[in-house]
């Protein structure tokens, strides 16, 4: 409750709010027995006078202190209220059933209002009807029988209703106790709650909504009985009078009724409950601050299959409902009992939640069931019917892994990290403002290029020529390994970006290629690159033509050969046959359709796909991505999150790791094979293929397969929540990558997500430190990111609209300042930002 709390303390001290709870989308009915005539006129006129069929119900304070307004508000459709007032008949049908359905119909107001002072007269309650949330209530000075029912629209959520309620009965209790209600407790406004029995829905009772159309004879006798009750009434109709402000009500007894209670229904069947410490993490004072103790429920949605929620709840009201999806950034804490996540509404700023358990067992419980229905949710199958080996392998996967493996030697290294960073902190010289503009070589550090230099004025021109109009960006990045250049795709043309002699960081643009095209002259936009042919060709994949793959030669910027691979099987990802291939004379290279995975040959006469090296999947694999060690052996990641290894090309995967449900969106891999990087939107995982045991023990999974029962546990590399909040959006990362060339050891993974590159230490990832990272915000949204090759301190970043050079050494610890996010102000959020409004 203790959003509930804040929300109302900012709304219920401030006299300026008139409206203080608001239901934006319903509809208004009446119940009443089935045997009265106004419930036969209800199912004659239903179109035109039954109800509110579109009305919005508010809580609104009055000129009286302690008294508040239930008012339910018709809303009109664009041009519906035109049409009404040209149509007398239904005018004044809506009038008649108004003055005999309500003894005091000016309460009906000019406005199509109804406005009832809030008071325990109203018996006030709430249910469900159809599966939607409703509230109901009496009117104190109306027919005995009758009662109102507003049924909150399919965009209303159940928090959102729970405020409105909170709301009403707030109100009640002030008008009640003729104080404020600030301190009242939740057990005293639960008791103002009406408890009674409510008519049921059955044959006795009428809902407002169209039913069974009567018998001439009832038609005929409402309307009689409604004519003479008008030929002998003396009402001004309603239209006409203008509410008057109320006193009080009379305390009449309650009608029987009953409340509604299908819990089930409206918010799902809770599948776990514990009570945990929820904590919300407070931008300005950089911590996460206990909100206090809540009923943490796991609960599964009844209108979609494999859908669920976490929800907090205190004495049966729900305070935060977040669907559980991988975009959560979920993350777990062993050594804290704690379970972080981010969560980010529409057109709100992104927030970082976190649950704290007062024991393990609890803990350990809670989290199987997480991670669960996050599995189920990623894969669409049932946990209980998939095949135990993977739901093992999932789970082992998902075992926190915040404990540090770190031996003396690597925490003295830490060590001596942190104390030099330290001493740089203290040296004296100010921190480096990301560049903005063109870059050039300088010694041992980026140089500004002013535009308005005429030295550089020639470079201007032709980068010009790469960057000018036609509302493009900067769409993909490749890293030569033998010409030290780094070639950039925008649109049709690439760019081309010469590297600072070794020892100095930056780059500059050398030259253009301004439009690609086929032999025939069809322009046409690359959808990947991939440099070959000791980086003097350049092999592009056409989005039009994915039969066809076509090679440009560097020398002159123009394609000089266009390969048929297949007349039936289109290419969707190229790889180099072995690691470091592009910069030989190797021709031949690997390529997949979404499932298959062939090598190509273009040397070979008709068709380039080789046919005895082919590997064709019935099923589909919905391949994703490729890379290959320097052995030439392959991993093959796919949309499921499935990986393949294989020791060639032509026959079944020696190892298959399970899916584990997040689509892969990139692969690499070491050039021992040892190590396998694969990239999803908000993690990476990292996977060793050293088989540690049994007949194989020292291969590669590439070579053998690994027992079933001794699968490799991936690593999750993901950013902390509480980054992910200063970093102001979700994480979405571009494909990982190690550091590579001949002879060089791997020491580092680097991606970006947004602004950000983000580095990790590979050789702590490899220790079991998977959360120590560094990271460096720049002025635009990152394309892509890679190591300058045999080098692992020089970054090549591609933004939107600028390529540069960052040395390693720039990235800094992730910090409030580092990461340079939006300055919001700390406060607890509103309702709107804590709960998931998509459908729970």
């Amino acid at each position: 409750m203790f959003m509930l709390k804040s929300l109302f303390g900012k709304v219920w001290s401030d006299p300026n709010t008139n409206e203080l709870a608001k239901l934006t989308a319903g509809e208004l009915y009446i119940v009443r027995p089935r045997s009265s005539p106004a419930a036969l006129l209800l199912a004659t006129l239903h179109d035109s006078a039954s109800s509110f069929q579109n009305a919005m119900a508010t809580v609104r304070r009055t000129s009286q202190e302690f008294n508040y307004q239930l008012v339910i508000t018709r809303v009109y459709e664009e041009g519906e209220e035109e049409t009404l007032d040209e149509d007398d008949e239904s005018e004044n049908l809506t009038q008649v059933l108004v003055t005999f359905l309500r003894s005091d119909p000016s309460l009906f107001t000019a406005d199509d209002e109804l406005q009832l002072l809030i008071d325990t007269a109203l018996a006030f309650r709430s249910g469900t009807f159809d599966g939607l949330p409703t509230i109901a209530f009496r009117d104190p000075d109306g027919d005995e029988d009758d009662l109102y029912e507003f049924v909150a629209g399919v965009g209303v959520n159940a928090p959102t209703m729970t405020f409105f309620e909170t709301a009403v009965l707030k109100a009640m209790y002030e008008r009640k106790h003729q104080k404020s209600s600030e301190k009242a407790r939740d057990a005293d406004l639960k008791k103002l709650m009406w408890n009674g029995r409510t008519p049921r829905r059955t044959s006795d009772a009428t809902h407002g909504r169209p039913g069974p159309a009567p018998t001439p004879s009832a038609r005929e006798t409402a309307i009689n009985v409604l004519s003479n009750q008008m030929a002998n009434s003396h009402l001004t109709p309603a239209a006409a009078t203008p509410a008057p402000q109320r006193g009080s009500a009379s305390q009449s007894s309650a009608p029987t009724s009953r409340r509604d209670t299908e819990d089930e229904q409206l918010y799902g069947r809770t599948e776990l409950s514990e009570d945990a410490e929820l904590l919300w993490f407070d931008y300005e004072q950089d911590a996460f601050a206990v909100q206090g103790i809540y009923k943490i429920n796991i609960v599964k949605s009844l209108q979609r299959q494999f859908n669920y929620f976490l929800v907090a709840e205190e004495d049966e009201y729900k305070v935060l409902a977040h669907e559980l999806t991988p975009d959560l950034n979920c993350k777990w804490s062993k050594k804290f009992l704690s379970f972080r996540w981010n969560f980010q509404p529409e057109n709100t700023p992104i927030t970082a939640w976190c649950v704290r358990f007062h024991d393990e067992e609890v803990y350990d419980r809670f989290r199987y069931e997480v991670n669960r229905c996050l599995w189920e949710t990623a894969n669409a199958i049932s946990w209980d019917k998939a095949k135990k080996e993977d739901t093992t392998y999932a789970a082992e996967t998902y075992k926190d892994q915040d404990v540090e493996m770190v031996d003396v030697e690597g925490e003295e290294e830490e060590e001596e990290d942190e104390v030099a960073e330290a001493l740089s902190e203290d040296s004296g010289e100010e921190e480096e403002e990301p560049q903005t503009g063109r870059v050039r070589p300088g010694k041992a550090r980026l140089e500004y290029v002013d535009p308005n230099d005429s030295d550089a004025s020639s470079v201007d021109e032709e980068e010009n020529k790469f960057y000018e109009g036609r509302n493009e960006h900067n769409s993909g990045m490749v890293v030569g390994h033998r010409t030290d250049r780094t070639f950039v795709l925008r649109g049709g043309r690439i760019g081309v970006f010469k590297h600072a002699k070794p020892g100095e960081v930056g780059v500059k643009h050398d030259m253009t290629v301004n439009q690609v095209k086929t032999l025939k002259g069809k322009a046409f936009n690359p959808k990947k690159m991939m440099l070959h042919d000791q980086d003097g060709a350049m092999v592009l994949m056409n989005p039009g033509d994915p039969h066809n793959l076509y090679k440009m030669d560097l020398t002159v910027g123009k394609v000089v050969e266009e390969w048929k691979v297949h007349d039936d099987i289109p290419v969707s990802h190229i790889a180099p046959d072995s690691k470091f291939a592009q910069g030989t004379a190797q021709q031949t290279f690997v390529g997949t359709s979404s499932n298959g995975l062939f090598r190509i040959d273009p040397r070979i006469s008709g068709n380039k796909l080789v046919g005895d090296q082919f590997k064709q999947y019935v099923t589909k694999a919905a391949f994703s991505g490729v890379a290959t060690t320097e052995a030439g052996h392959l991993a093959v990641a796919s949309e499921k999150g499935d990986i393949r290894l294989f020791d060639t090309i032509g026959k079944i995967a020696k190892t298959a790791l399970p899916a584990l449900g997040d689509p892969i969106i990139g692969v690499d891999v070491t050039a021992s094979g040892r190590w396998i990087v694969a990239t999803c939107k908000t993690h990476l995982y990292v996977i060793d293929t050293l088989i540690g045991g049994g007949r194989f023990e020292g291969k590669l999974g590439f070579e053998r397969a690994f027992p079933a029962d001794s699968r490799p546990t991936p690593k999750r590399l993901q950013l902390k929540p509480e980054h992910v909040m200063y970093m102001g959006s979700e994480p979405s990362f571009t494909p990982a990558r190690f550091n590579t060339g001949p002879d060089v050891n791997e020491t580092s993974i680097i991606t970006s997500s947004g602004q950000y590159i983000v580095a990790w230490d590979f050789l702590k990832v490899k220790k079991g430190i998977l959360d120590k990272y560094e990271i460096r915000k720049y002025e635009d949204a990152v394309v892509q990111d890679d190591f300058r090759f045999a080098n692992d301190q020089d970054i090549v970043v591609a933004l939107k609209n600028n390529v540069l050079m960052a040395n390693k050494k720039e990235l800094k610890k992730p910090t409030r300042k580092s990461l340079g996010g939006p300055q919001l102000r700390s406060r607890v959020p509103e309702s709107s930002e804590i709960v998931n409004t998509g459908g729970y």
